[in-house]
Order: C-alpha cells, then sequence, then structure tokens
C-alpha cells in the first residue's frame, strides 16, 4: 500500500447483483475459441466473479489448495496463476463466513495484486506452488524524495541506529507497519509473511473490509480501495482488472 495523493472523483453507480448475475453467465456458457469476449463492464463496485466452492476453511495445511480445480479452469483465461487465484478465492471465503457483511470478491483482491506485483511476477519474481514469491518483491525506498513519501522503518530504524526508510513488501505491497498491526497467517506454517501470496491476500482481505465497511456498495468499495493507496488512478486499474475478471477474461 503505497501512499500516494489524489483528489476523489465521482465514479457511476452500478449494482453489484448486475455484475454477479453477468459473470454467472459467462461461467455457465464459457466462452470458446475464437469466440469475442464480453465487454468489461463499467461502474463499481466490479462484479463478484465466479462463485467459490465451498471447502473446509480450517483445514489444516494449506486449504486454500482445496481451490485447485476452480483455479485451474480460470487460470488461463483470467491471466492469473492457478495458485495466486486459490489465495485469493480463499480469502474472500474466509471473509464471507468472518465478516459477511463485508461482501469482498475474490475480483477485488485480484485486482489489487495484478496493479501491485503482476500476481508475483513483477520484477522477474515468480509465485512457487506453496504460495511464496521468490525472489520477494520490494518497492521503492519511501525516503521523501520528488512525488515519493517519507517513511522510516520504525524497527529497522532502531537497529540501525539510523534512518532506514520503509518499503512496500510482498505481492500485495504493505508497507511494514501495516503489515505488523494485519498480517496474518493463512496457510497453516504459524508464520505471517507478506511474501505468501496466501497470507497476503487474506491480510489484504481483512484490512479491505476494516477500511470500507460494505464493499458490495459503490460507496463501501471506493473507500476501502482509497484507504489502500490514496489515488484514484489506482483505484481505476483495480477497478478495470477487477471488472475484466468478473466476466472470466483479462484486461
Amino acid at each position: 500500500m503505497r501512499p500516494k495523493k489524489a483528489g476523489v472523483r465521482t465514479v457511476s453507480k452500478v449494482r453489484a447483483a448486475l455484475f454477479g448475475a453477468v459473470a454467472a453467465a459467462v461461467v455457465l456458457s464459457g466462452c470458446g475459441a475464437g469466440e469475442k469476449l464480453p465487454p468489461i463492464p463499467d461502474g463499481i463496485p466490479p462484479g463478484a466473479g465466479a462463485p467459490v466452492p465451498p471447502i473446509d476453511l480450517d483445514a489444516p495445511g494449506r486449504s486454500a489448495g482445496q481451490l485447485h480445480g476452480w483455479a485451474e479452469e480460470q487460470s488461463d483465461a483470467l491471466g492469473i496463476p492457478a495458485v495466486a487465484l486459490e489465495a485469493y478465492g480463499y480469502a474472500a471465503a474466509v471473509l464471507a463466513r468472518s465478516r459477511p457483511d463485508c461482501g469482498i470478491g475474490w475480483t477485488t483482491l485480484a485486482g489489487i495484486a495484478r496493479v501491485e506485483s503482476k500476481h508475483g511476477s513483477h520484477g522477474g519474481s515468480r509465485l512457487n506452488a506453496d504460495g511464496e514469491v521468490r525472489p520477494p518483491i520490494r518497492g521503492i525506498p519511501l525516503d521523501g524524495s520528488p512525488g515519493v513519501a517519507r517513511i522510516l522503518d520504525e524497527k529497522e530504524t532502531a537497529t540501525a541506529g539510523e534512518p532506514v526508510y520503509a518499503r512496500a513488501e510482498g505481492p500485495f505491497q504493505f508497507l511494514p507497519e501495516t503489515w505488523q498491526r494485519w498480517g496474518v497467517d493463512a496457510n497453516g506454517d504459524g508464520v505471517a509473511d507478506p511474501d505468501n501470496i496466501d497470507d497476503a491476500a487474506l491480510t489484504a482481505a481483512r484490512y479491505l473490509c476494516a477500511s470500507g465497511g460494505v464493499l458490495t456498495t459503490p460507496e463501501g468499495w471506493q473507500q476501502a480501495l482509497l484507504t489502500y493507496n490514496q489515488s484514484t488512478a489506482y483505484m481505476n486499474k483495480v477497478r478495470l482488472h477487477a471488472a475484466a475478471y468478473s466476466v472470466g477474461r483479462k484486461a
């Protein structure tokens, strides 16, 4: 979550139910070779996309792996690695149980990860089968240079005895201070790791629901995204990718 300065512009209001219906129709009908891709819907919030099938959210180990078949079916059309889709679907399912009022869709998480790190592939990094991104993805030092916020990494600064500037971490680009407060273990290994896409996706989902409240409304979704990154341009990019995923395609 890289802080930026930008104004908030009014966006058109479109019911989430409409997008859900469009996404469901696409999933049922499919898009064969040579068929014209469905148009990307306008408005916010983006649609929920293909429904996440029921799984045992509390299964030992990497519970997200239960979504492998669901993810594999969509991976190529969406241009998202199956492992990443499993993480996004699992995070949305966990929040559907713990925060049913929030209504966050996996498409929103996928849109953020696409903009932040190309689903863990930015700069030549790779997403491994266990959800780890290697080498780790790090943002630029937030040192207050022109156009960049100045944010100290308090923990590293205390250790080094001199200023150490924060850098966003992992496929969802969390700031260290934010991760220390919100980071959660999603894959059952006992470690909350910003470089693991399972942990990062569930942490992002929790943060967004806390920030926006009800993400099935235009106001809630917009507030959540602008809390995550204070840039209207950023929000619009996320919306574009998420809306494309909602109808079974990439932007």
